[in-house]
């Protein structure tokens, strides 16, 4: 991983998208923070488009859409996208995405067997407002555990026929053959007439955990926050700048240096 202040003026003028994960790559603690969102504004004033790629749930998508300056959010780990068309509310779903009715018993029942298994797990408590997975949560509330305790949940789930993903504070498993990357490529492709076979350059992205790595490992201008860090052992591909700063400082460190690269400042 290289810094991001070695980014180079040539790479910062050809980006046209900004895509970035929520929890602990713009927020702190569960919180989004003031220089994060100022950033993501900075980036719509600037003419790019920035779109959260997150593990959260349908319901948070829907407010995203309709609130943040953004050109839409891919929710539940690239099951689907929200878009703003106006003043309408869009969607598009990943072709892979199963009928939800369908899997609905089958991820009630995953996440049952996965409860017993590992005491202490839950499900996350925007489970409700999901559509398309279960999140089981092991480290946004107490009492937290580490990676080894997330990713023995992940292989439960994995052995039981179950896509999982080891994000900072949850483990997402559903039935279907999508991921961030596949739905972000498809997102753009509809929305933004980009072409997944030379736009590649024109995306930054920003993460911060496991879930991130097919994002990390597709975009040559992918960026790691320095909490990063913390999960190399598990990363086959990481990003390929860091920020100096975790968390959504480290994101609007980030921006502020594509911003500038691109504005000779």
């Amino acid at each position: 991983m290289r810094p991001i202040d070695s980014l180079t003026a040539g790479d910062a003028r050809g980006v046209k998208f900004v895509l970035f994960d929520i929890d602990d790559t713009i927020t702190e603690d569960g919180r989004l923070l003031k220089e994060s969102y100022d950033a993501i504004w900075s980036l719509e004033r600037s003419g790019i488009a920035a779109i959260p790629v997150t593990g959260r749930p349908a319901g948070w998508c829907d407010l995203i859409a309709r609130q943040w300056p953004v050109g839409g959010v891919i929710g539940e780990n690239g099951a689907f996208a929200f878009y703003m068309d106006g003043d309408r509310l869009e969607s598009l779903f990943h072709g892979s995405a199963p009928d939800p009715e369908a899997v609905r018993v089958r991820l009630s029942s995953l996440g049952r067997d996965a409860l017993e298994s590992f005491p202490g797990l839950r499900l996350a408590k925007d489970q409700p407002y999901r559509i398309f997975d279960v999140a089981l949560d092991f480290a946004e509330e107490e009492p937290r555990y580490g990676l080894d305790f997330a990713v023995r949940v992940k292989a439960f789930c994995e052995a039981r026929g179950a896509v999982a993903k080891v994000s900072s504070i949850h483990v997402n498993a559903w039935f279907g053959a999508y991921d961030k990357l596949s739905m972000a490529e498809l997102f753009l492709t509809k929305r933004f007439d980009y072409d997944p076979s030379i736009d590649r350059a024109a995306v930054m992205y920003f993460g911060d955990s496991p879930n991130d790595e097919p994002m990390f490992g597709h975009f040559p201008l992918s960026c790691g926050v320095a909490n990063v860090g913390q999960y190399s052992a598990l990363l086959t591909r990481p990003p390929k700048f860091v920020t100096k700063r975790p968390f959504g400082y480290g994101f609007a460190e980030g921006v502020d240096v594509l911003l500038r690269l691109r504005e000779n400042r």
